[in-house]
């Protein structure tokens, strides 16, 4: 029998995993190509043969995938499997129908056929939307079960965006770590704060791989997703974090639904900002669609390390970029603390964004008066830092899980925003915890 001719859809991370874990070694099936969304600089390279296996020596070509309609044609694809994260249920099924319409069959792929399983327990934390608080959440429960006396290995959800056969894997302990791996600025909001914190932290491209190191030094797995993606590890406790201040997006939105359906325990995050009408919604749809999960309220409250400089004062105010992107926010905890600690105004970045930075206003309609942190590699990093020296402004709010005035060269003074995780009823995630270790 002639093999299956499978194209997956993807954004450098699930995408990648599901080839390595379910399609590499299958020989009833060739892979012949990746499309890449979301994510800018992934196309155009390839899956390199050292990660693809012995079947395919020449490595697998990577596209863009507005061009899905003719791959599909040029490759002769049977099957098109879907696999990235954060995207509405509308959306899901046009990209399905267009694979419809070309003459392949449409895939997802589900937890059990894409999860490895540790020897060590394996805690997840994942979430509905991005932006939900799923990290800081991660962090608490680190925090949680070192006090507990456990050595914990925090593995994160890839973001391999230069070399992937450096990326194979990747192991985090110092900020020269950082430097080492040469991050990008989504991937140090991500592991520095798990550094500042103390703890290990692993990364990558090949997740069989990262476990394998990542149980020589721990006592528990704790993985930390990415966007609203299911875990990558088969689960022995799945916490879920959801975000009122976009309610009812845990019910419409891909793969976070299913993480909802799927959760042992739910943090409703975020109760100190959202309304008690946007509470009610997000605990409505809850008991609707996993009735059995336990349900734990929490607080994200926000800080900056001086009030003073916000008071009063004009004020910039830059925020993690994808949770305003394909996370569909229009403000993040920057623009909290801004009105919290009174400023006097909000300068609008807009007309002051250079390059690549503009082009994320003209793709995402409700981002207005707060600058996204976009640094998807060098070039981009020196357009953010650009925008950020044109705006005039008193001083520099940094929303972002790092502190990005250490990154980049401001020629203003700038505050930090930090915040994390706060249970209003104390004790819920430890018990969660206590059952399984």
């Amino acid at each position: 029998m002639a093999k299956k001719r499978v194209l997956i859809m993807g954004a450098a991370g699930r995408d990648f995993h599901n080839f390595n874990v379910f399609y590499r070694d299958n020989k009833d099936v060739e892979v012949v190509a990746f499309t890449a969304y979301q994510i800018p600089n992934i196309a155009g390279r390839k899956y390199p043969k050292e990660l693809a296996g012995k079947m395919y020596p020449k490595g697998i070509p990577i596209f863009e995938e507005k061009e899905l309609p003719e791959l599909i044609k040029k490759f002769k694809v049977d099957e098109v499997v879907f696999a990235y994260s954060d995207v509405a249920f509308n959306t899901v099924m046009a990209k399905g129908s267009i694979v419809l319409a070309c003459g392949a069959d449409f895939t997802l792929l589900g937890g059990e056929h894409t999860y490895i399983k540790s020897k060590k327990p394996v805690i997840a934390v994942c979430a509905v939307r991005t932006g939900c608080g799923k990290s800081q959440t991660t962090r608490a429960i680190a925090s949680m079960l070192k006090g507990m006396g456990k050595k914990v290995v925090a593995i994160r959800h890839p973001m391999p965006y230069g070399d992937l056969v450096k990326q194979t894997w990747q192991r985090y302990e110092t900020l020269e770590d950082l430097k080492k791996h040469e991050c990008t600025i989504e991937e140090m909001e991500e592991y520095e704060p798990h550094i500042a914190a103390g703890h290990i932290i692993y990364s990558g491209v090949d997740y069989g791989e990262i476990l394998k190191r990542a149980e020589k030094e721990a006592d528990v797995i704790l993985w930390d997703g990415g966007n609203n993606d299911l875990p990558f590890y088969k689960p022995d406790l799945h916490i879920t974090v959801t975000d009122p201040l976009r309610s009812g997006h845990e019910a419409t939105f891909h793969p976070g639904a299913a993480n909802l359906r799927m959760a042992d325990v739910v943090v409703i995050n975020k109760v100190d900002t959202a309304s008690a009408k946007e509470i009610a919604v997000v605990r409505a749809n809850i008991k609707a669609m996993n009735p059995k999960a336990q349900i734990i309220e929490a607080e994200s409250p926000v800080t900056v390390d001086n009030p003073a400089a916000v008071k009063g004062k004009r004020v910039l105010v830059v925020e993690d970029g994808p949770t305003l992107t394909h996370g569909d926010m229009h403000f993040g905890a920057g623009h909290v603390a801004a009105k919290k600690y009174k400023a006097k105004s909000i300068v609008d970045p807009r007309k002051y964004a250079v390059g690549t930075i503009k082009k994320v206003y003209e793709n995402f309609k409700q981002i207005t008066d707060i600058l996204p942190a976009m640094g998807y590699g060098d070039k981009q990093m020196a357009e953010l830092n650009k925008t950020i020296n044109a705006v005039p402004c008193d001083v520099v709010i940094v929303g972002t899980p790092i502190d990005l005035a250490r990154h980049l060269k401001f020629n203003k003074p700038s505050v930090r925003v930090t915040y994390e995780l706060k249970e209003r009823k104390a004790g819920g995630l430890k018990a969660a915890l206590k059952k399984i270790i």
